[in-house]
């Protein structure tokens, strides 16, 4: 009998940056990007190699230019999601009320503006994957999996 391949799937950090009226910074995707027009948090994968926390920081850094001390970037959430391609991803969120430097739009061919929303009420526009992020978030859920069919017959 043959062994099925070992299951893989692509690591994503995502960073909210929380103001202190609570408001997370999302940016606009834009260009030849998944989901042009759509906004998420700064987020990227994992690079091979990289531990967790480092790429968090590397996206945020590169996403929008502000630096985050290790200390202030807090696990908040893990989500087991599901592309509609049907590719598995696990993504790792982080909040961040510290930071420095003062967020700017850092990669225009990715990115046309930078939106601080109340994350309690997604903007319509958001990915789908982060409107569920954020609500799990604002649900103080630590773990949620997102896009898979339950033996019910509905999505998590």
């Amino acid at each position: 009998m043959r062994k099925s391949p070992r299951y893989r799937l692509v690591v994503d950090v995502m960073v909210l940056m929380v103001r202190d009226d609570g408001r997370v910074l999302l940016l606009r995707r834009a260009g030849n990007v998944y989901a042009s027009g759509l906004l998420c948090p700064p987020s990227g994968h994992l690079e091979h190699g990289e531990p967790i926390t480092a790429g968090a920081l590397r996206e945020v850094a590169e996403e929008v230019g502000v630096t985050i001390a290790p200390r202030d970037l807090e696990f908040c959430h893990a989500i087991h999601h599901r592309s509609p391609e049907g590719e598995g991803r696990m993504g790792m969120v982080f909040t961040a009320q510290r930071w420095t430097g003062e967020p700017t739009n850092r990669e225009p061919e990715k990115c046309s503006g930078l939106v601080w929303a109340d994350p309690a009420r997604p903007p319509a526009d958001c990915v789908p994957y982060t409107a569920a992020v954020l609500t799990r978030f604002c649900a103080g859920d630590l773990l949620s999996e997102h896009g898979w069919h339950t033996t019910a017959g509905g999505t998590a």
